[in-house]
């Protein structure tokens, strides 16, 4: 699936960016910062497509560079099964998977209740009957995962994200998979190199703009 080179988030401008930390930190449960609706369009070869989106939520005033690679040059996504978007934010990867794998099942996964709220309302603005939205304690210890997508919190630090990668890698099927999108000066390589000495195979599948598109295999 090919992204346009040009495709950008839009939305209403404002003084202060909707993600800068200003505006509550979207890793927060409850973010502090006052409701402030917008909008952003996501553009898909499926077609363009606006997003509710608002403070206190990553990326809100614009689809994040690292998810547009992330959509852009990612493979396609397995057809049927249980994809996981994990750290989901207000939905631009869960509703792309859903469009582009309507027998799957997608999972999508945040700590912020305010993320979940535009995610669940992005996917059934969309018609998009096959995403769930969950936080992670709403998770059953049994799931098993097909893909685990994500654009990871990597400013949660160090520790906390190799906790909870290695909390949901340890969910996926023996033939899963997980495709991950990293900025290369925020630690992407050194992450490859984690996840290798961890026992997980990764291979970087593209690198284009500062970013690292890692497939990760179980171990």
């Amino acid at each position: 699936m090919q992204l346009p080179d040009d495709a950008a988030g839009t939305s209403t401008p404002r003084d202060t960016p909707m993600h800068d930390d200003r505006s509550g930190h979207y890793f927060a449960t409850s973010p502090t910062a006052a409701s402030v609706p917008a909008s952003v369009r996501l553009e898909l070869p499926e077609g363009t497509f606006r997003l509710v989106t608002d403070r206190g939520v990553f990326s809100a005033d614009r689809i994040d560079p690292g998810t547009r690679i992330l959509l852009r040059d990612g493979p396609d996504p397995a057809p049927e099964g249980t994809l996981v978007d994990l750290g989901c934010g207000y939905g631009p990867i869960a509703v792309t998977l859903a469009m582009r794998s309507p027998n799957a099942r997608v999972v999508a996964v945040d700590v912020n209740e305010r993320a979940l709220a535009l995610c669940a309302t992005n996917a059934a603005s969309l018609g998009l009957g096959n995403v769930s939205v969950a936080t992670p304690a709403e998770i059953s210890d049994d799931l098993l995962v097909d893909e685990l997508w994500s654009n990871p919190p990597i400013r949660i630090g160090k520790p906390a994200l190799h906790q909870l990668l290695d909390e949901w890698l340890a969910r996926l099927a023996p033939h899963g998979r997980a495709i991950l999108v990293v900025q290369r000066h925020l630690g992407a390589d050194s992450l490859q190199a984690w996840l290798v000495e961890n026992g997980r195979p990764t291979q970087r599948l593209a690198s284009r703009k500062g970013y690292r598109l890692l497939e990760v295999r179980p171990s």
